[in-house]
């Protein structure tokens, strides 16, 4: 999963991307409102934490925009404003799930793992296709019952290759979700993991879809 958090307190900014990124999450941070609209519109994220009281304008307000602009993705508000007006508000402009500091990383990741799983519309943890299950908040993997060694980065991609359930995801996509937008990446890294996974779980498991991208096999093996 990689998480925008859009956050102007450096401490609190850098502690909740390190905490994430212990729990498996890829995890970029921006400091406001217009920050958060231009990493929106060049890359891919799979959800948003956001602090309403940014330099630039509320929090709020971005929100609010990106629903009007009929963006979907998950969106967590992350704020010392603990009122309950504020948390209804929040709610009703659109927000997910509405958090107040102090919090627990922890928490924070499970919260962010659920508003994941219910917007591919699953009700539980696990993915599950053919002999291949896939734990995304644990990182638990197993093939026919046994249990698979997976790095980080191999959950994460192939966490966003089940989650697309057989839909052909993109390179860049995939980068995304693996890495931050400050990490310098070799051009064959994204190869080098899906031949690692390839011999992790079956070579026929991950289909190349040539100019296009990558997908999880979901026909149901012999």
């Amino acid at each position: 999963m990689r998480v925008l958090i859009v956050e102007d307190d450096d401490l609190i900014a850098r502690g909740i991307a390190a905490g994430l990124q212990a729990q498996g999450m890829t995890a970029d941070v921006v400091t406001s409102a217009a920050q958060a609209q231009a990493a929106l519109a060049t890359s891919h994220c799979d959800a948003l934490v956001l602090d309403l009281g940014l330099p630039d304008e509320d929090g709020m307000h971005l929100l609010e925009r990106l629903r009007s602009a009929g963006r979907s993705l998950p969106v967590l508000i992350l704020t010392a404003r603990d009122a309950v007006d504020d948390r209804v508000a929040g709610l009703q402009a659109g927000a997910d799930d509405y958090v107040t500091k102090p919090f627990d990383l922890a928490e924070l990741a499970a919260r962010l793992h659920a508003l994941l799983r219910r917007a591919a519309g699953r009700s539980v943890n696990v993915i599950e296709i053919g002999h291949l299950q896939l734990d995304p908040a644990s990182g638990d993997a197993r093939l026919d019952g046994q249990r698979i060694t997976l790095t980080r980065r191999e959950s994460a991609l192939l966490a966003s290759l089940m989650q697309a359930r057989g839909r052909c995801m993109s390179a860049e996509r995939l980068k995304d979700s693996l890495y931050g937008h400050d990490l310098d990446i070799e051009s064959n890294a994204l190869s080098v993991h899906i031949h690692n996974l390839r011999r992790k779980i079956g070579t026929d498991m991950i289909e190349t879809v040539r100019g296009l991208g990558y997908r999880i096999v979901t026909e149901t093996r012999t």
